[in-house]
């Protein structure tokens, strides 16, 4: 039906006739000449009809914005003075020759001819099939079109196969909740949708298949963020017979020839590393960005002995944490602007925000310095807070004192918000490694452990002795790849020892019993002859919506869901009829 895209016709097309298809985007009738914006996916051109062609012209007096059209005309140049150099196709203009209408519209509840949607969100949803008419959201499905593409182009030079996995698996409760499927053929059981296919890649592995990669849905039943979905894509990969190095390496080279080819963006050869211990160390999080120069220094050596047990007691405390945080020039802040960063670090648990201004340290010493807590410190306690946080006159320093816990969440963050807010953050990306996670964290509630990545995470032992001893100082082989504060990638090197994998789930307050029916297949297969083996999954959509510098994976996603889960746009969730219950031998009943 049509010749050209709308946004690929450039001067190089003079004189020649064309046939467009397309939307319109506005319609302008200038002193007897009327103007079309025709917009496609590729982009947008000005259609120009005369009313010499009194036929025409009057077809084109008829249509409205987002009528559909196909329109036949002729390239020409733009009268001078009139040349949109902010449009691609903004030195050429198409002269009118043939329109036909192919559709009608009613006017649209949203506003598409404007860069940036002027809707709320649950418009937005609702109509979601006009929304992807804004050249925002396109460029962004456009963008994610070619992340996936240069992907999959990646592996599959690598030897990698693209295999599927099945969507009806079965339910294995570890972490978040399964969404279920009852089988009709199969009464009074069920099928769950996978969080992740990874068991079946790990059996992939035993199978000898080698390198395997899959663009893989996934669906976890748990509650939703900006960053979160009921369903969402990773890309899948595994791999047999490599170390954690050699995986990271192949990963990371991925990643920067993605970024390269698709924004133009060289990313560090090669990509930083830093141990969990030291990324909670110095930024409170085992996701750091480091775009924020601040960091988190220690302080509990040098309060241990001090009368002021707001510090004191956290510093003695094993499980306790006191630091500081230097913000440059931070002696400019509001008493207003200090309480509001208060009220924030209270949303992770703490219980205030102690400070203190640096006004004149170098001329007056303590008597320079401007906080409720200066009484309260002897002078070596604050001779020591100023040598090691660097702090000259002007500054800020905030404190974080209590549960280690509490102490990197909120002083991790108020990092963040901080370097956001403060203008401290630098420009470009900051990609790195986290490495060295702990096996297993300790969940008080339970008073047991769990797996602080996966149960199938393999340890930095050899011997099932070692795990045994000390299941709390074990590290595992797994890795994080984080941009700009945000995990985009994790994975780690398998267990592919039963012995081994019997331990871990043993560790885990998993029994035997419980072990064989949930995961029965898979001790059952690593017993025969499973080779070493490892892998990673990328989160496709925070990936593309950092690239495109959406705040959202909703904004990178076709047909998302909203914060609870629901589609507006088909109304889903939905009831449906007793009849195909009573197929399924289910009874609704009223929840408690």
């Amino acid at each position: 039906m049509r010749t050209h895209y709308c946004g690929e016709l450039t001067a190089s097309h003079d004189a020649q006739t064309v046939v467009l298809c397309g939307w319109v985007q506005r319609r302008r009738d200038h002193g007897g000449v009327i103007f079309i914006d025709l917009r496609d996916r590729e982009g947008l051109v000005q259609i120009v009809f005369d009313p010499d062609r009194a036929e025409v012209f009057h077809r084109a007096e008829q249509v409205r914005s987002e009528y559909v059209l196909k329109i036949t005309g002729t390239v020409r140049p733009r009268p001078a003075g009139t040349v949109n150099a902010e449009l691609p196709t903004g030195a050429i203009e198409i002269l009118g020759l043939e329109l036909e209408v192919l559709n009608s519209s009613e006017t649209p509840p949203i506003q598409l001819d404007t860069h940036a949607a002027d809707a709320s969100e649950e418009l937005r949803l609702r109509y979601r099939y006009l929304d992807l008419r804004r050249p925002e959201m396109q460029n962004r499905l456009r963008t994610r079109a070619q992340v996936t593409q240069q992907m999959r182009n990646y592996l599959d030079r690598n030897g990698f196969l693209d295999i599927e996995t099945p969507i009806l698996t079965k339910s294995t409760p570890e972490g978040a909740r399964d969404y279920l499927v009852p089988s009709r053929t199969h009464p009074g059981e069920f099928f769950a949708l996978p969080q992740s296919p990874q068991l079946f890649k790990q059996l992939l592995m035993m199978a000898g298949m080698d390198r395997y990669y899959q663009v893989a849905r996934c669906f976890r039943d748990e509650d939703l963020r900006a960053d979160r979905q009921p369903e969402f894509t990773q890309l899948d990969i595994e791999v047999s017979f490599m170390d954690e190095d050699a995986l990271m390496t192949l990963m990371e080279t991925m990643i920067r020839e993605l970024f390269c080819d698709v924004l133009g963006v060289t990313l560090p050869d090669p990509l930083p590393r830093l141990t969990y211990q030291e990324a909670m160390r110095r930024f409170g999080s085992d996701r750091p960005d480091l775009r924020v120069p601040l960091e988190l220094i220690d302080l509990a050596d040098l309060m241990q002995d001090v009368d002021f047990q707001v510090f004191a007691a956290p510093a003695k405390d094993p499980n306790g944490r006191v630091v500081a945080l230097r913000l440059p020039k931070g002696g400019e802040l509001t008493r207003k602007e200090i309480d509001a960063y208060t009220q924030f670090v209270g949303i992770y648990g703490a219980k205030g925000l102690a400070y203190i201004k640096v006004n004149a340290w170098a001329e007056k010493g303590r008597d320079g310095l401007q906080s409720p807590i200066v009484k309260n410190l002897p002078d070596a306690a604050l001779a020591g807070i100023m040598e090691r946080t660097g702090a000259v006159d002007g500054d800020l320093i905030f404190f974080g004192a209590d549960k280690t816990n509490v102490v990197n969440e909120s002083i991790g963050a108020l990092r963040v918000k901080l370097g956001q807010e403060r203008g401290l953050m630098s420009e470009g990306w900051q990609p790195l490694w986290v490495t060295d996670f702990p096996m297993f964290e300790h969940d008080p509630a339970n008073q047991r452990w769990v797996a602080l990545h996966h149960p199938f995470t393999a340890p930095k032992v050899d011997q099932i002795d070692q795990l045994e001893r000390d299941p709390g100082a074990c590290l595992s082989r797994a890795y994080d790849m984080v941009l700009n504060g945000t995990e985009i990638g994790g994975g780690s090197i398998r267990i592919h020892s039963a012995a081994m994998q019997q331990q871990v789930f043993k560790l885990l307050a998993i029994s035997e019993e419980q072990a064989e029916d949930r995961f029965g297949f898979l001790l059952k297969a690593l017993k025969f002859g499973c080779p070493p083996h490892g892998g990673m999954a990328f989160g496709l959509d925070r990936l593309v919506m950092l690239m495109t510098g959406a705040t959202s994976i909703r904004d990178v996603m076709a047909f998302p869901k909203t914060q609870t889960a629901a589609c507006l746009l088909t109304d889903a969730p939905s009831a449906v009829d007793e009849a195909q219950l009573k197929e399924l031998a289910l009874r609704l009943r009223t929840r408690a």
